[in-house]
């Protein structure tokens, strides 16, 4: 239980105001069905978590977790700074 909620608080405070949310705010906007948009984006998201799942179970086994958190950091840095000089 303590990984469920430790998942769900974490993804949930990182991704309020995303892109994300804001793509699917202008497809309701543009007449999409909410229930479409809804269930679209959860097996997107859920795809996308299994994903990142996969790819993580196998880096950890070759790569130690402390160098995958700190790649990790610098990459979001490193987006973060495109993203402000509208690189990106």
């Amino acid at each position: 239980m303590k990984a469920l909620w430790l998942a769900f608080g974490t993804i949930f405070i990182a991704e309020l105001g995303d892109k994300t949310q804001i793509a699917v705010l202008a497809m309701k906007g543009k007449g999409f069905s909410g229930v479409g948009l809804f269930i679209g984006s959860v097996l997107a998201f859920a795809l996308l978590t299994g994903i990142a799942i996969i790819i993580g179970e196998w880096l950890h086994m070759k790569i130690p977790v402390e160098i995958i958190e700190k790649v990790a950091a610098a990459v979001f840095v490193i987006i973060g700074v495109l993203m402000w000089f509208d690189k990106l």
